[in-house]
């Protein structure tokens, strides 16, 4: 009995080294420019034909030009993802324009998909990560910027940055995936459509639904 159990367990052992060996490392051609037209639903987007394949297809303007932090939180992201350019399809990588009024802040959010490193071009900005649930707590990592200076998010957690200075910053964020996507926490837990019950958020923050009904009842910025 133990000899057939040694034996499954390194059937299963070849068989998952196999299935490592044989998966792709990289694309299978040398670009997938996205079809954002095409009904067809993939993980991702389908291949435009080759030989409708432009330079455009590869091309953004207008990261020199400021985002608009006249709102509520005084940022404003500018995404280059692949839904601005197409080329990016498969390739794993986009960048973003962060904008900082005086005081401005880009809320606690997430990427889901990808790690983020940020590089401060103009200001002073406080930034920070929190952890997932450790033996120790949600740990918070944080470090004030100056310009030049770079910091990474890893993926998937929380992590915010503010404007520390009286006068406007702005950064540049390159994330690990052609389609990071953004979880804000405060529009995600207060915004959410339909609303999430009174009663599960009086007791998941164990404040008195009052004070729920009243966080429900505010406007929720999206700065992207």
């Amino acid at each position: 009995m133990a000899c057939h159990i040694l034996f499954f367990a390194l059937l299963a052992l070849a068989s998952s080294h196999v299935n490592v060996m044989a998966s792709d490392p990289s694309q299978l051609q040398d670009f997938c420019v996205a079809d954002l037209k095409s009904p067809v639903l993939v993980n991702g987007f389908v291949c435009k034909p080759p030989m409708h394949v432009t330079a455009d297809d590869f091309f953004f303007s207008g990261l020199d030009k400021p985002g608009n932090t006249s709102n509520q939180l005084g940022s404003k992201v500018t995404q280059v993802n692949v839904n601005q350019i197409a080329g990016l399809n498969t390739l794993g990588i986009s960048l973003a324009r962060i904008d900082y009024a005086p005081y401005g802040l880009n809320p606690p959010h997430t990427h889901p998909r990808a790690t983020e490193i940020l590089t401060v071009l103009e200001g002073t900005l406080y930034v920070g990560f929190v952890t997932s649930n450790t033996n120790n707590g949600n740990l918070l990592f944080t470090k004030m910027l100056e310009k030049g200076d770079v910091f990474v998010f890893p993926e998937g957690l929380i992590h915010f940055q503010f404007n520390h200075g009286s006068t406007p910053a702005v950064a540049i964020a390159a994330l690990s995936s052609q389609n990071p996507g953004v979880i804000t926490i405060a529009n995600a837990v207060f915004g959410s459509n339909p609303p999430i019950s009174d009663a599960v958020l009086a007791k998941a923050f164990q404040v008195g639904q009052d004070t729920i009904k009243y966080l429900l009842a505010q406007f929720w910025m999206d700065n992207n």
